[in-house]
């Protein structure tokens, strides 16, 4: 007797994933691509995606790129329509593009509290807004969000409008799931912890061991990890979770 699948297959299923040449977009789109589904990495560097598409070839689903900045609506209305045409339609919307940079509360200018807001903030609106359509039409439309610890749950010097940002999505989301749910879209948030990506790269060892001293389960988390969690809240099976949010961080924010 054969043993019955745990979730049904999303093979065939289109995906858009924003922020999908490195870090926890190109997790998030491996595993999706392995899965079967087919995928729309997007970004602001072309060659970088090139790389990001070339690294994923030989998985069960396609991986075409976009050149995309989520942070201009007209941007993302041209992403919508050439994943509509290229993939059929769009099943998944991944609002995972964000950018990260540090500065204490009082260097933060006007131009990177509106970059950090922009991106992180305004292109998940933006994403989401031009995807809507192709999102009513597949029937089971499904929306995760990127958030994170930070913000939400955590707060870490330097990173104040980062935090916010974060916060705000889903402040974003919550409201979205209730305007969305009758149109059969869910809206849902992954919260990542401290995640091994390149953005760990220039920090020393010791840096590195005294972040994975925080984290009871001993380890950075890996971008698969993420990856894993928005597979879930994309299954028919997570069908009835919507406006929630799920912490990925290896029990990081548990200790006080």
């Amino acid at each position: 007797m054969s043993t019955p699948q745990m979730f049904t297959p999303i093979a065939g299923r289109s995906a858009v994933v924003t922020g999908g040449s490195k870090g926890i977009g190109f997790g998030i789109a491996r595993v999706f691509a392995g899965a079967g589904a087919d995928v729309l990495i997007c970004g602001r560097d072309e060659p970088a995606l090139r790389r990001a598409a070339d690294a994923l070839t030989g998985l069960p689903g396609t991986v075409g790129t976009a050149v995309v900045d989520v942070a201009d609506p007209g941007s993302c209305r041209e992403l919508a329509a050439r994943a509509a045409d290229e993939l059929g339609g769009i099943d998944i919307l991944c609002a995972n593009a964000g950018i990260y940079p540090s500065a204490r509360l009082e260097e933060i200018g006007p131009d990177a509290l509106e970059a950090v807001l922009g991106t992180n903030v305004k292109g998940t609106v933006y994403s989401v807004q031009a995807c809507l359509p192709e999102l009513e039409r597949s029937g089971h439309g499904r929306v995760i969000v990127t958030s994170s610890i930070t913000g939400p749950i955590t707060g870490v010097p330097g990173w104040s409008h980062y935090g916010a940002s974060k916060a705000a999505q889903l402040g974003f989301l919550r409201s979205a799931a209730l305007e969305l749910a009758p149109r059969g879209i869910t809206v849902n948030a992954v919260l990542p912890g401290s995640i091994r990506t390149e953005g760990l790269g220039e920090l020393a060892e010791a840096q590195l061991e005294e972040m994975t001293a925080g984290i009871p389960q001993g380890r950075l988390g890996d971008v698969a990890d993420i990856g894993h969690a928005a597979l879930f809240l994309a299954t028919d099976e997570a069908g009835y979770i919507t406006g929630q949010t799920i912490v990925v961080d290896g029990g990081q924010v548990l200790p006080e």
